[in-house]
């Protein structure tokens, strides 16, 4: 999903601006994305749906502007697919019953914050999953139009069967039989295609099929041509669906005279030419048949997935003209070290899948690590080249709980990419059965390391530039927490802050890095560089009485002005803890800090917050930024929130800055800061230990 797409255009309908505000708040704090609007009346509701074209529009059942009814009428009769949930403050049973009858896809509870997250975001991926439909069903109309093309034009009589009556059929199976056009056999039933010795078989195979049961891989059994004369013949079945309807895929093979050969030749349709391993679809059939059992109860499979770490270079190193001996060699040392019963394929081009059947899951991660082994450890000799290579491994263990094809092979899939991206020559097998248990171990591992970082100074802060377009004085930067990763690097805050929010460990956070940031901005003084630093700071902190004198002992100890640090707050988060944040900014004019609003501009009036909270920088709300150039709309407003915030006396900065279109852009609106990884990326603070 692009960044665009993450965010949802809202339409509310309420009386009053602040009710608005408040389920703006409360959605953002939520971490949900929006571009909000409003309508009071049914004009400025027609405007709306037709020029900007809502995906939710968020209805008070109390407000008394617009009826439920009236909302739904107006997105019904332009035929956009907007969806429409109601709120309600403790509604009764006829109140929701009635919300439903008019047309609200669901009614959220206003006194639960939560309830309204939950609700916006299934409805709004519900929303997504529907466009995405549509997408598919186009697509998939022009797919069938292809493969009726390749249907036509296949060698292999193939029919297509619902309820027993012919519904489609190529050439191959018309000439088979002896006719020349399909309506001669539209709505005949198969069975007439079936000779007499063979038909009362063939019935209760019928009678089955109908009942829902599975058909054979195969049947063999003697066929009538229309002038009544027979030949021995092999039935293949697929499910399929034609029109939309469920049916059965048949292909005629006429049995040659030499069973053995036919033998050798189904052989050879489930093979990969090139590794002698299965092919793709033989592997897909024999795992629909284990998630059949393990629907059942059995959990003794796994599939894994395994590709060769960096094949580019390898492939570079040998020739492509050498690859399919390379592929070759490598599907060989792979069956060596597998049983007789696990069914081994090339799943793509040079990735390979197995099915490992009666294994315990620990026995099926050994059998992977061994395979994983086995190829770090040999060399190959592939042409006049002697090479080494590794493999990832990812794989899936197969049980009830995840007892569906595509599910396990996503699985896999994730666990294969996700062994990639850690390095390569490694295995990651995914247990359903163990997810949950993971996740609480997971979390407690993240506490644990955050409490660490705490107690041992294990944070690290990290820098970005914001660069003024019009010349301001001195330095300007953003501050970002980072937690040491030892080897690999440091830590980004996505990983660690919501365990730290969890658990109340914020404030600790918070005051951490405001104490380590003067640290650095008096070195930084020291060395001649009159330097800002803006400093984010939790809405937990805004509850600590003890903050600001704390914050004005520790400027007052190292001796620094105060107006080299901006502290900011999320303009949501500000809205909702506004009575706290009024009374902290104030203490920090006292002292001369500076105070940002970030995400300005997100509110349906984010310049009437500054008559309570009076704010020097306001950070534009970041989901104009996205693609900006391509984005007329988002232009026109970032101008009109720059002229307003200039006439208000305050400065401007524009975050996530993307493209040198964009700085333009940013110029000409009258922005007066920017910054991004395209200007440049953060770069790391040296640390000071604080006492």
């Amino acid at each position: 999903m692009s960044k665009q797409d993450s965010v949802i255009k809202l339409l509310l309908i309420e009386d009053s601006v602040e009710d608005a505000e408040q389920q703006i708040s409360v959605l953002r704090n939520g971490g949900i994305a929006v571009r909000p609007t409003r309508a009071t009346n049914e004009a400025e509701l027609e405007d709306q749906i037709a020029q900007a074209t809502p995906d939710l529009i968020l209805v008070n059942l109390a407000a008394k502007s617009l009826r439920l009814d009236q909302v739904a009428e107006a997105a019904n009769r332009g035929g956009k697919d907007i969806a429409i949930v109601a709120t309600a403050s403790g509604p009764s049973e006829d109140q929701i019953v009635n919300a439903f009858r008019e047309g609200a896809r669901a009614l959220a509870l206003r006194g639960r914050p939560d309830h309204i997250q939950m609700i916006v975001r299934r409805e709004f991926e519900s929303l997504l999953m529907r466009r995405n439909v549509r997408k598919l069903e186009a697509a998939l109309r022009e797919i069938e139009r292809r493969c009726d093309s390749l249907l036509d034009s296949s060698r292999d009589p193939i029919a297509y069967v619902h309820e027993g009556m012919h519904v489609r059929a190529n050439k191959a199976y018309l000439e088979m039989f002896g006719f020349e056009d399909f309506e001669d056999i539209e709505s005949m039933s198969i069975l007439d295609m079936i000779a007499p010795d063979d038909a009362d078989d063939f019935k209760s195979l019928l009678k089955k099929l109908s009942k829902g049961e599975k058909p054979p891989q195969k049947l063999n059994l003697k066929a009538q041509r229309s002038d009544g004369s027979t030949f021995d013949a092999t039935m293949e079945f697929a499910e399929a669906s034609y029109d939309g309807e469920p049916c059965q895929q048949v292909i005629f093979r006429q049995q040659t005279a030499n069973p053995e050969l036919e033998k050798e030749l189904d052989a050879l349709r489930s093979k990969d030419l090139v590794t002698d391993l299965y092919n793709r679809q033989h592997l897909l059939v024999e795992l629909d048949r284990t998630v059949a059992l393990a629907a059942s109860g059995r959990n003794d499979r796994t599939l894994i997935l395994l590709e060769p770490d960096n094949f580019k270079q390898v492939l570079d190193t040998i020739g492509i003209g050498n690859a399919d001996l390379l592929l070759g060699d490598l599907a060989n040392l792979m069956r060596r070290h597998l049983k007789e019963v696990d069914v081994a394929a090339r799943f793509a081009d040079h990735t390979f899948a197995v099915l490992l059947v009666g294994r315990e899951p620990e026995e099926s991660k050994k059998v992977a690590e061994l395979l994983r082994k086995a190829f770090s450890d040999r060399i190959f000799e592939v042409g006049k080249q002697s090479i080494t290579l590794t493999m990832s491994i990812g794989g899936s263990l197969i049980g009830e709980k995840n007892a569906n094809a595509q599910t396990i092979l996503g699985q896999a899939n994730a666990t294969l990419r996700g062994a990639q991206s850690e390095g390569g020559n490694r295995v990651n097998v995914f247990d359903p059965a163990a997810q949950d248990k993971a996740a609480e171990e997971k979390q407690r591992h993240w506490l644990k390391l955050v409490q660490d970082a705490l107690a041992n100074n294990g944070f690290v802060l990290f820098n970005q530039p914001i660069i003024s377009l019009h010349g301001a004085e001195g330095e300007f930067f953003e501050i970002l927490l980072r937690m040491q990763g030892g080897p690999k690097g440091e830590i980004t805050p996505n990983f660690f802050l919501p365990i730290a929010e969890q658990y109340g460990l914020m404030p600790q956070i918070d005051r951490w890095v405001i104490a380590h940031a003067i640290k650095a901005l008096v070195e930084r003084e020291k060395a001649g560089n009159k330097t800002t630093y803006f400093i984010k700071l939790t809405p937990q902190s805004l509850e600590d009485q003890t903050l600001l004198p704390w914050i004005a002992q520790q400027l007052k100890n190292a001796r620094l002005r105060g107006d080299a640090l901006v502290f900011e707050m999320p303009e949501s988060k500000v809205v909702t803890s506004l009575k706290p944040a009024r009374a902290f900014v104030a203490g920090l004019k006292q002292i001369h800090c500076g105070f940002a609003l970030e995400q300005f501009g997100s509110g349906l009036n984010s310049f009437q917050l500054l008559k309570h909270v009076d704010a020097n920088y306001l950070k534009l709300d970041r989901s104009y930024m996205a693609e900006l150039p391509k984005h007329k709309e988002n232009q026109e407003k970032l101008k009109e929130l720059c002229d307003q915030a200039m006439h208000a006396g305050k400065l401007t900065v524009a975050e996530f800055v993307e493209d040198a279109a964009s700085m333009s852009i940013l110029f000409s609106c009258g922005v007066n800061f920017v910054q991004g990884n395209f200007l440049q990326e953060p770069e790391k603070v040296m640390a000071y230990e604080v006492r």
